[in-house]
């Protein structure tokens, strides 16, 4: 099973101007190559059966023959494969040569392309030689390898796994390339065959021209370039070959190489078909776009190897790397701030309370809560930190929650609620030996009563903690920690938390002007509370003051959580391919029998705890992923999880 993946491959051979039985021989090799691998289909440069760089000899009727001649080569060389190839040559029509790409299969030509845009300018001249494909009549054939062919540049080609269309070179660079349109009526994955020449600066530019357009058309992008072996005389080619995803760029070649190369990854088809559902200002463009017909050839696929992923999958698709993820950090910041910012101000609210538990949660947004009040120039103190120790409740989470209320120069308090709640079981009729639900929820409420009435007391508002992680899974208890005025971490995943906590530590301190205290440096406080285990400490503790109530074993890793979260709700994948994609994501770090149990917890959870998320407080969305019910994710709180359930219980 493919799981909605098309390995593609973009080759780029070594060739010899004018030299057709060579260059036709280096195509074969790279095709054979890409069979070999398991490539549906592959994508060659721009006239690679003559080189680019032939000039005036493009009129040599020589040339011309042999390059169709090399053509049936290649179609005689692919009658026993399966894989689809695509390749550059000239076609002579009606006393005009057409710069085209050929897509052949089985040795049959499905179709030929030719290009729109003709560069005439700089070092480009190809209105000297060729006639442009927009000015072909809507229904033209041609006679080429001893098959009438048809031929323009509206031609969709449909496979059993995907459907694809073709543009050249300089197509992309126009205004409106071909590739958008060829997207709106169908096509998910656009090959390009290319002979953009190198000068300084234009590599950068055409890179991001490939993400922009593969992002816009929300399309698979393959792109080869001409490259070693075409004439040097004027400018050099590099021989650029990449593959890109919705502008995710999937694999490139190296740089500047002078021998043949292949680059190949899959695209995910089902990804891009369900990012299509999804927006539909895409739908909307697709109908009013529509000015000529375009016309769909059929082709055959048909494989019996083996499927292998290639691609790399990202355990943490929430969380980038390197410099991206400081950027990503301080984007985070801004937007929780701001979104805080504009609520206090609409609220006239000049005062702010915030449970402090000495966790990661509660941690991130009382840092955002500062950054809030310092941006509005109010008075830190004018924000109460409340700590509240409970059954629970360890010498660790205690000290780090006081310590960074003290380190941030905000008013601090503490206010146990053990004798509260004792007392409230008394009320009820419970048993405090029996730590059930109602033992741990009854301490949940009775915090977020003494945050609420504090905030009545202060004039201020409550800020909420909880993060996106625990509303997917329901991990919060109702009208408890639930509940609050504004959540500024509710659009944030629990691994990305942990991660900004460590980027203040770390790199942001000194914007946060906090003080080193008598337990240590403000650093080495959050890095702390990073590195301390997960709970909501509402069991006692162990023997040893330890917490024993550890989140991640009661309903699983949360790197686990996020992974399907991302997959499941950003792109509406089915439980067998998010378990197909995480084994290969957390290969040697869990099971495939421990994915799939947690992989059901999360649908168990998710739906059964949509109640929670339907009366969820306001607040900002901060990436691609939101739970609002107001925005991104709206579900019937009794909506049926069995489909869902069945499928993870059949894997």
């Amino acid at each position: 099973m493919n799981y909605g993946f098309v390995k593609v491959a973009a080759a780029v051979p070594e060739v010899r101007v004018a030299d057709t039985k060579y260059n036709v021989q280096q195509i074969e090799s790279l095709v054979i190559q890409a069979e070999g691998h398991g490539v549906e289909i592959i994508c060659l440069p721009e006239l690679a059966l003559t080189g680019y760089t032939c000039a005036d000899l493009f009129a040599q009727q020589l040339l011309l023959d042999e390059a169709e001649m090399a053509l049936i080569h290649l179609m005689n060389f692919s009658r026993s494969l399966d894989i689809i190839a695509i390749v550059g040559l000239l076609v002579p029509y009606k006393g005009a040569l057409l710069n085209c790409a050929a897509v052949i299969q089985k040795g049959k030509i499905l179709g030929l392309v030719p290009k729109t845009f003709l560069p005439n300018y700089k070092e480009f001249q190809e209105r000297r030689w060729f006639f442009s494909g927009a000015d072909l009549d809507a229904e033209a054939t041609v006679w080429l390898c001893g098959q009438q062919v048809q031929f323009s540049p509206t031609l969709l080609f449909r496979t059993p796994t995907c459907t694809f269309g073709v543009e050249l070179c300089e197509d992309l660079w126009a205004p409106i390339p071909p590739s958008s349109k060829l997207a709106m009526e169908g096509a998910e994955i656009i090959f390009n065959l290319s002979a953009d020449n190198d000068v300084v600066g234009k590599r950068a530019y055409l890179d991001s021209l490939l993400a922009q357009q593969s992002a816009r058309c929300l399309a698979g992008y393959v792109y080869a370039a001409a490259g070693f072996g075409e004439s040097t005389q004027d400018v050099v080619f590099s021989g650029k070959a990449v593959i890109l995803e919705k502008g995710i760029m999937l694999a490139d070649a190296p740089h500047n190489t002078i021998t043949p190369h292949l680059v190949e990854s899959e695209i995910d088809v089902e990804l891009l078909r369900s990012e299509r559902r999804m927006n539909t200002t895409f739908a909307a463009n697709a109908a009013k776009a529509h000015t000529r017909p375009y016309t769909v050839i059929e082709s055959a696929l048909i494989s019996t190897r083996e499927f292998k992923l290639t691609r790399s999958i990202n355990p943490h698709p929430f969380v980038p790397t390197g410099r991206q993820l400081d950027d990503r950090c301080q984007e985070i910041f801004a937007i929780q701030t701001q979104g805080l910012a504009k609520r206090l101000l609409h609220t006239g609210s000049k005062a702010a309370v915030i449970g402090i538990s000495g966790g990661l949660d509660s941690t991130l947004a009382l840092l955002v809560t500062v950054r809030a009040f310092d941006l509005l120039r109010l008075e830190r103190k004018a924000i109460t930190g409340i700590t509240m120790p409970g059954f629970g409740t360890t010498d660790r989470t205690r000290s780090n929650a006081i310590e960074l209320m003290k380190a941030l120069g905000i008013t601090t308090r503490e206010i146990p609620i053990g004798p509260s709640v004792t007392q409230h079981f008394k009320d009820i009729g419970h048993d405090p030996a029996v730590q059930d639900t109602t033992y741990e929820n009854s301490q949940a409420r009775e915090r977020t009563q003494i945050l609420m009435d504090v905030a009545n007391q202060v004039g201020g508002m409550v800020i909420g903690t909880g993060d996106l992680s625990e509303l997917a899974l329901g991990w919060c208890t109702y009208n408890g920690d639930h509940m609050s005025m504004y959540g500024v971490n509710a659009g944030v995943p629990k691994t990305l938390v942990k991660h900004l906590v460590r980027w203040v530590a770390t790199a942001d301190i000194q914007d946060f002007g906090m003080k080193d205290t008598a337990a240590g440096s403000a650093s080495s406080i959050l890095l702390d509370i990073v590195d301390t285990p997960i709970s909501p400490e509402l069991i006692p503790a162990n023997e040893n003051g330890e917490i024993k109530q550890k989140t991640e074993d009661l309903v699983g890793p949360y790197e686990l959580h996020d992974f399907f979260i991302y997959h499941a709700l950003r792109h509406g994948f089915r439980p067998s391919k998010i378990l197909f994609l995480a084994e290969i994501a957390f290969q040697g770090s869990y099971t495939t029998d421990v994915i799939r149990h947690w992989l059901q917890t999360f649908y168990r959870r998710f739906f059964s705890q949509q109640f929670k998320r339907s009366c969820m407080p306001d607040g900002p969305k901060v990436g691609s992923v939101s739970l609002s019910p107001r925005g991104d994710w709206r579900m019937p709180s009794d909506a049926c999880r069995d489909l869902w359930l069945a499928e993870c219980e059949a894997l």
